[in-house]
């Protein structure tokens, strides 16, 4: 049997947890799925796979051999399409989901440059917090901050998000700067009440600040709209309060104690036949966040 058949079929089955969800993909019969697996395990002469009536779980071995073969086969992908793109126009229906305020300030302006470039695709743009299902509900790619969760998911950095502690130049006129740690414990600190304290680096180890006083709210934007009103500090991520700082409206402190910045990733089902207008979107994505002066020096 083809031996990149048996690679894709081993992934699908991985990714989607269980035999029959594969074969449903595939529009086979679950035994078809089976004997594939069967056959893979026998030419590699290991165990990748123990299955039980409930599911299925990777061996140490069926989880590295995983890793190389989503590898392989997005490089095959990728081989492909850089043959065929040259002739080849994005066309159809773009779907994509974002977090609210990221996605309202980073991704609605670049998907209307995008379809700007490409007339022949459509788009919808869902902007929500929560945790959207990519495969129940149809979405092509997701923009996401921080940590990966979803394993099953394909993801693509896109650049990085760090945070700052900032506050107006009327609030340090009136309570001073603070220069360390500890000095955060006289001002006022504005809470996100969904997080659980602010990140820092202090002689290379992690330190975690809880903020405490009167202000706190559950929506960052109001936090960020309370820190330029001169209500305190806020500890904000750098897309969300570059123009203020570039423009003075809002000053940066305690930056020597800030954490490594994290990861801004587009995720999505599969890689595998990737449509061209879903990959020409992230590479829009990549090209701009790549770039430092697209967060410090945005007009």
């Amino acid at each position: 049997m083809d031996r990149l058949k048996l690679m894709e079929t081993f992934v699908a089955v991985s990714q989607r947890g269980s035999l029959t969800a594969a074969a449903m993909a595939e529009g086979v019969a679950p035994a078809v799925i089976s004997r594939r697996l069967d056959a893979l395990e026998a030419r590699l002469g290991v165990k990748l796979l123990v299955r039980t009536t409930r599911k299925i779980t990777l061996t140490f071995e069926g989880s590295a051999y995983l890793e190389d073969c989503q590898r392989i086969l997005r490089e095959l992908a990728d081989a492909e399409a850089a043959v065929t793109e040259g002739s080849a126009r994005a066309s159809g229906f773009l779907r994509v989901t974002a977090p609210a305020g990221f996605g309202r300030k980073h991704v609605a302006p670049l998907l209307l440059d995008y379809l700007r470039a490409h007339p022949e695709v459509s788009a919808s743009l869902d902007l929500s917090d929560r945790t959207v299902d990519l495969v129940n509900e149809g979405v092509d790619c997701a923009v996401r901050l921080g940590g990966l969760v979803d394993s099953s998911l394909v993801a693509v950095r896109l650049g990085e998000m760090r945070r700052v502690v900032v506050g107006s130049p009327a609030y340090f006129q009136q309570h001073g700067v603070p220069r360390t740690l500890d000095d955060l414990s006289c001002h006022v600190c504005l809470a996100l009440v969904t997080q659980a304290g602010w990140d820092f680096v202090v002689d290379g180890k992690p330190v975690l600040f809880k903020p405490g006083g009167r202000f706190a709210c559950n929506d960052g934007a109001v936090l960020h709209d309370w820190s330029l009103a001169g209500m305190g500090l806020a500890w904000r991520s750098l897309w969300e309060v570059g123009e203020d700082l570039r423009w003075g409206r809002l000053v940066s402190v305690l930056d020597a104690f800030a954490a490594p910045p994290v990861g801004i990733h587009a995720v999505f089902p599969q890689r595998r036949h990737l449509p061209l207008r879903v990959r020409l979107f992230i590479e829009l994505l990549k090209a701009h966040y790549s770039r430092p002066d697209y967060w410090d020096k945005r007009e």
